[in-house]
This record gives structure tokens, C-alpha cells and sequence, in this order.
């Protein structure tokens, strides 16, 4: 399974950094975080880069959406009526001037607007294939993705997700870009039934020929590399590494002005504040909170040089640029299907660090056991 990276606020020396590192990537370029020029700017920066590539997200998910920089792009239309718009040339201007950006931008896949679905109806699924039959009709010179946007709710029904994939069955694409809703706003979701209901509809999207890209994820889905999900994409703040659909709305408080630096240990899947790396120093068992030789980019290295982690000025950027690369690992930005089982004799080594840590102080997965193979709890 391939990772790549979520562009969020902030993330352009991210991209161009860790793309560097990995000898190549895909970048998915955001018009709710970039202007137009800094769009072609940002993006000729990384096709300049060995094996760098583009998509871009037309974070079309709510149409009357009111971000002022997202809808400051040339495609966005200026006025967006329900009934008309799928059925007329407004959709036909949205795609041709979507493909224009595309073509500046020669990214390697058309990615096409989807809206977010508040439930798998009749009028959603004429939409979805509007867009689908229009974009396959004037044959835009590359290959298409369609995008699948979930709300939380249509994610815990198995009903509906039977459905969907029963009508994709009948589509045409050569990609799908599956991006679902969080319950309840979780970073890491506690719910199994969505979990499941992931899983289970990006496999038989899979089995159905078709690629597929999980868009705005975080380590909790990993696990959809046992379903051969071809990439997951993934980013620093917690707004691209899960789907708020807010977001895309001028009054949305972006969760980035509540700053905490936070390490990612890969092994144990969880994610802690550095005061307490201190904790794990002083009972001496730190050194199970190093990420394994093959998952260390360098970038946490500070922390476990003998010196207090609280006092090695572990920063924001190298943190981020830690959690990304510790996906990849030194085998290249095709890590693969992320095996549990070198972890699981391992689990019982977080029962001491378990006793001391308070749970508000760790991002980690509840009842992780039943689900990834080793535990947080």
C-alpha cells in the first residue's frame, strides 16, 4: 500500500522534503489551502522532483460550500441550484474547467467532484453517474477517478454500503477515491462497525478492478492494506488526517490553533505527548518507544539520544515529517501491507508504560487489540 500525502495548511516543505526523502510520491493538491497561483507554483515544484507526482482534490463535497479561498478557483460555480445544475451544461463547465486545471497542473489522474452523501439515495447515485457518464463522454486524455464521499451515518449502515457496491458494479472508472466522515468528530474512531464497513467497501471496490485511494486518513487505517487498498493519503494537522467536513465552511475553526506536539510510535500505534516520553526515561523503558531501524527516517532521533526527550526541542515540523515517514519506512514510499505479527510478542511490553500514562495524554486506539493486533489500552 502506497502513501500519499493529504496536502494541508502549511504542508508545502513538507511535500517537497519528504518527496526528496522518498526518491518520489503523490502529492493530492487542496484548493481549500492553496490560490491558484500557489497551486502552479506548488505543483511544478514536485513534478521537478524524481518520481513526483499530482492529483488534485476538487473538494467539491458540499456544493454550497462558502470558503472563500475554495471557491475563488475558476471552476467553482457561482451559482449552484440542486435540481439543474447535474443535468445541464453547469456540469459540463465544472468538468471542462476542472480538466483546464488538470492540465496545467498534468497531474496523473482527473479526480472528479463528488458530493458528500448524506445517505445512498436515488438522487445521489444519478449524480455520481452524471458526473461519471459526462467525464467518460469527452474522454479528457487521462485516466479518471471517481470520488465517493460517506457521511458518518451511511459508513455504520451495512445496508447502504451493500448498495453502493452493487450499483458500482455497473460503473466505469479506473480509480476510486474513497473519502468517509469520522463519527462523531474522532480522530481515531471507536467504532468497530465503521471500521468494518470501510474496510468492507474499499475491498469490493477493489475486487470490481478499479483502484483505490483512501483519502484523509490516519494510522488507524493502515489496516486497510490487508484489503489491498492500492494508497491511503495522510497528512500533519488533524484535518487531513481525518474527514471534517466543516472545513469546507468559512466559519470552520481549524483545530491547528490548539497546538501539541505530539511522537508517533509506529510499533505500538500510538501517538503521546513529549513530557511523558520523560516518564518512559526515567522507568527506563524509552527505548520501547523508538521507532524499528526500518521506520526511522531520522527525524525523532533527538529524543532518544540519552538526553530528557522534553528537552531536545522536538518540533512541530519534525514530528510531522517523523509520523509521515514512519508509514514508509527505509524500503521507499511502497511500504506494503503493514504486518502486525512482529508486534504482537511485543504487546505485553506496554502493560508498565499502560499503568503509568494518563489516557488524555495519548492518542491511541480504544480496544486496538481486537483490531490492529496490538494494544493501547
Amino acid at each position: 500500500m502506497d502513501l500519499y500525502l493529504q496536502f494541508g495548511y502549511g504542508m508545502m516543505e513538507h511535500c517537497r522534503t519528504l518527496l526528496t526523502h522518498w526518491e518520489g510520491g503523490t502529492v493530492i493538491l487542496s484548493p481549500r489551502d492553496l490560490t491558484d497561483e500557489q497551486l502552479g507554483r506548488l505543483g511544478a515544484s514536485i513534478r521537478n522532483l524524481p518520481g513526483g507526482q499530482l492529483w488534485l482534490d476538487p473538494q467539491f463535497y458540499l456544493p454550497h460550500a462558502d470558503h472563500e479561498r475554495l471557491c475563488s478557483h475558476a471552476y467553482w460555480p457561482q451559482n449552484y441550484q440542486t435540481g439543474m445544475f447535474w443535468q445541464g451544461p453547469a456540469l459540463t463547465t465544472l468538468l471542462d474547467e476542472l480538466n483546464r486545471l488538470n492540465d496545467r497542473l498534468a497531474t496523473r489522474a482527473y479526480v472528479l467532484p463528488g458530493i458528500l452523501a448524506a445517505s445512498i439515495s436515488d438522487d445521489w447515485f444519478a449524480t455520481q453517474e452524471a458526473v461519471l457518464e459526462e467525464a467518460t463522454a469527452r474522454n479528457y486524455g487521462r485516466p479518471i477517478v471517481a470520488t465517493i464521499a460517506l457521511s458518518a451515518e451511511v459508513v455504520t449502515r451495512e445496508d447502504e454500503i451493500a448498495l453502493l457496491l452493487e450499483r458500482a458494479e455497473k460503473w466505469k472508472t479506473s480509480g476510486y477515491y474513497l473519502v468517509c466522515e469520522h463519527p462523531n468528530g474522532q480522530y481515531l474512531v471507536d467504532n468497530a462497525n465503521w471500521l468494518a464497513n470501510v474496510i468492507d467497501l474499499a475491498a469490493g471496490l477493489r475486487l470490481t478492478g478499479a483502484n483505490v485511494v483512501l483519502g484523509y486518513c490516519n494510522h488507524q487505517m493502515l489496516i486497510a492494506g490487508l484489503a489491498k487498498v492500492d494508497a491511503m493519503a495522510s497528512g500533519t494537522w488533524m484535518n487531513v488526517r481525518s474527514f471534517p467536513p466543516e472545513k469546507f465552511n468559512s466559519q470552520y475553526e481549524d483545530e491547528m490553533k490548539q497546538r501539541a506536539t505530539w511522537y508517533y510510535c509506529p510499533q505500538s500505534l500510538s501517538e503521546y505527548k513529549i513530557p511523558f516520553l520523560d516518564i518512559a526515561q526515567r522507568l527506563r523503558l524509552l527505548d520501547r518507544l523508538a521507532p524499528f531501524a526500518d521506520l526511522d527516517g531520522g527525524y525523532a532521533s533527538a529524543l532518544f539520544s540519552g538526553a530528557q526527550p522534553s528537552s531536545v526541542g522536538f518540533s512541530e515540523q519534525m514530528a510531522f515529517r517523523h509520523y509521515l515517514h514512519a508509514y514508509v519506512g527505509k524500503r521507499g514510499r511502497r511500504s506494503g501491507t503493514p504486518s502486525m505479527k512482529p508486534l504482537l510478542p511485543t504487546a505485553n511490553s506496554w502493560t508498565p508504560l499502560r499503568r503509568c500514562w494518563p489516557r488524555w495524554q495519548q492518542r491511541a486506539s480504544e480496544g486496538s487489540s481486537g483490531i490492529l493486533g496490538t494494544s493501547s489500552t
